[in-house]
């Protein structure tokens, strides 16, 4: 009886332990689980908060739509269409891509060229990045994917604004064209602090206009602020800033000139460039041959890429900006007003000319054997006599003729709104010390000089260089930029601004010597070398045809028809017009074309006929007028402009990556670095 009361007294104490064993444990655990709960409700609310708006919340951007560029008319040059893509996100596919590209054909048409390129992106892509898989689809195509959306995890649908060039191959290379941006592009946009503006958009620049102008044209990337559910699927809307379209540029260029002027290459390769000497505005600018830049605006395929890349004519050269020429005759104008302005022979000084000019031993002679007799400075030009120049050579200095022309842009950096202009070669004594290693190469002679002064020896220049040098002389020594973006409007208010307005500087020159010379011009229209271009032209322009050497002929007489095409003479021709009151001035080149006054000064003609038509000069006259007073009224409602492009080089920086301001004082630039071979 008494061992049964103890059993039983010590279950109830065993039993009453382990309940307050049990208590406590369940007590711990409550208080660990409600320590828990205030650490991430009170501790971690806010950094958790953030974790689950993120997961209910995606930022998704919208890229601006890109400005539109158009002529000085209003022509459009460059523009946006709307275009339905597939795209396709690698951390989003479910499975091997290969298979779900297999399924996706049933539905939608994918070449094989787009497969591979597709393939080709999706492998150098980063997970998260979206992939261009097929553009240009048709609404057909567009609604019968949407439908089946569900099925293809990772490909999605969207909307864009594609690039279009509606005048494909015509002002190709002053245009450019856009591209898919590259590793490099996107390196460079952080490295500017830009790529927050990048977010979402797929294309930028790559040339011309395109590049150059890329900050104004692109805009500023909107934000779309959206709830999704956990799959990723949008729910609804939170908040939305609209992005901001890019600005419009409307170009100097004339879309009729542009296209008038390149017909008139009919397939030869050569440049052209058409300035209005007051204000600098190109109006013309043509490369030939050119080429579509549509092809490069989802990239381009391997097929026209070998066919532009490997073609003997070399469409993808920019020539007017990146080829450089000796340029013959063409630059005895420029020589003849250097040597009145130095004082070393006055305007009718004769000169015998008996068909060459000999120094130390050597014969300099003069193109085909002409033999002039007593020469001046008029006949000289307007006949073209070498020897009357080779003598000039004998008497100036190399380096003092490299300060003079330099004034009127050449070997320089002219400063014009495209990427990748060459300074040329204006050679000095200096240039020649830094181009050549051994001593004896370093030292100038003065043979030298004398083929300088025909445009010949080491002179290289571009058109774009010819071009400007002949508006300089036009407009008085006036120097105005040349540039191709005339106006940047705003999409949005329709305000513009003018990127360039004042002359950077002006040219000290006698009037009596600019005379001179300018009558000289005259007449090679009139009753010279170019008479038989321009008879019956209904103004008077003033010109000067040249012929330009490809190789040395040692002596040898030439013969066109006996060297192979490429290595016969190019054909060059620049001339402003009208005489009183200059309105256009031309420099071109017909790369082995011969002869200046038969091949080049016909196309002057040309250009000239078109732009100074009687109707067309009236209409330009009265769309100026409206143009002066929508000015007036733009600039009483002016605010700060968008400013200049990024891509601009200063007159005398060729590293430059910022254009230089118009300086206030009248000063010509400086002198940088000559390229390194001549």
């Amino acid at each position: 009886m008494f061992e049964f009361r103890k059993t039983g007294l010590h279950q109830r104490q065993t039993v009453l332990l382990r309940a307050w064993v049990a208590g406590v444990f369940a007590l711990v655990c409550l208080l660990l689980l409600v320590g828990r709960l205030w650490y991430l409700q009170i501790v971690r609310y806010d950094n958790l908060a953030a974790r689950a708006d993120q997961n209910r919340i995606t930022i998704v951007p919208i890229p601006p739509r890109r400005g539109q560029i158009t002529d000085r008319n209003g022509e459009t040059m460059a523009t946006n269409q709307r275009d339905y893509t597939l795209l396709v996100t690698r951390a989003q596919v479910q499975g091997k891509v290969e298979d779900l590209l297999d399924r996706l054909r049933e539905l939608v048409y994918i070449s094989d060229s787009d497969q591979r390129k597709f393939l080709r992106l999706y492998q150098q892509s980063g997970r998260y990045a979206p992939v261009l898989l097929r553009n240009n689809l048709n609404d057909i195509e567009a609604s019968w994917f949407a439908v089946h959306a569900f099925e293809f995890p990772g490909v999605s649908l969207q909307a864009r604004w594609v690039r279009a060039y509606p005048l494909h191959e015509s002002a190709a290379h002053v245009l450019g064209f856009v591209g898919r941006i590259s590793e490099a592009d996107e390196q460079h946009l952080e490295d500017t602090g830009q790529e927050g503006n990048y977010r979402g958009t797929l294309v930028m620049g790559k040339k011309g206009i395109e590049k150059t102008w890329e900050k104004v044209l692109h805009g500023r990337t909107g934000v779309e602020e959206l709830e999704v559910t956990a799959t990723g699927r949008p729910v609804r809307e939170l908040s939305r800033t609209d992005p901001i379209p890019g600005s419009n540029l409307e170009l100097s260029l004339d879309a009729g000139l542009q296209k008038l002027a390149e017909t008139q290459f009919d397939g030869r390769r050569g440049a052209l460039v058409a300035i209005a000497p007051h204000t600098g505005e190109v109006l013309a600018f043509v490369s030939s041959p050119s080429f579509d830049p549509n092809l490069f605006v989802d990239g381009i395929d391997v097929e026209n890429w070998r066919k532009l890349n490997e073609s003997p004519d070399h469409p993808l050269i920019n020539r007017p900006l990146y080829g450089t020429y000796p340029i013959g005759s063409t630059y005895k104008p420029f020589v003849a007003l250097a040597a009145l302005e130095m004082g070393l022979r006055g305007a009718q000084d004769m000169v015998p000319d008996p068909g060459y000019f000999e120094l130390a031993g050597q014969k300099f002679r003069n193109a085909g054997g002409a033999v002039y007799g007593p020469t001046n400075l008029h006949k000289a030009i307007v006949v073209s006599s070498d020897t009357y120049f080779f003598s000039l050579g004998a008497l100036m200095d190399v380096d003092a003729l490299h300060d003079f022309s330099k004034q009127f842009g050449f070997g320089q950096i002219t400063g014009i709104d495209l990427d990748g202009e060459r300074r040329g070669v204006l050679p000095s004594r200096e240039w020649k010390r830094k181009t050549y290693k051994k001593p004896a190469q370093q030292h100038w002679y003065q043979g030298e000089t004398v083929s300088v002064t025909v445009g010949q020896g080491y002179n290289a220049f571009t058109l774009l260089q010819l071009a400007q040098a002949t508006s300089v002389l036009a407009n008085d020594g006036v120097y105005m930029k040349p540039h191709l973006v005339r106006r940047i409007i705003d999409p949005l208010t329709g305000r513009f601004t003018y990127p360039v307005l004042a002359p950077q500087y002006t040219i000290p020159l006698k009037p009596a010597n600019l005379k001179a010379v300018r009558d000289a011009m005259v007449d090679v229209i009139n009753k010279g070398t170019a008479r038989r271009a321009f008879d019956g032209a209904a103004y008077q322009a003033a010109g000067k045809t040249g012929t330009a050497q490809v190789y040395s002929l040692r002596g040898a007489k030439y013969k066109a028809h006996a060297v192979d095409e490429r290595l016969r003479d190019h054909a060059l021709f620049m001339a402003y017009a009208p005489v009183d009151d200059p309105q256009i001035a031309v420099a071109l080149i017909v790369e082995n074309g011969g002869w200046g006054a038969s091949v080049a000064a016909p196309i002057a003609r040309t250009v000239f006929d078109y732009w100074l038509d009687p109707a067309r000069v009236v209409k330009r006259r009265q769309q100026m007028q409206a143009e002066q007073a929508a000015r007036q009224a733009n600039d009483a409602a002016a605010r700060p402009g968008l400013g200049a492009p990024d891509a601009s080089p200063a007159p005398d920086d060729e590293e430059a990556p910022e254009p230089a301001p118009l300086p206030d004082a009248a000063t010509p630039p400086e002198d940088g670095a000559q390229e390194d071979t001549p």
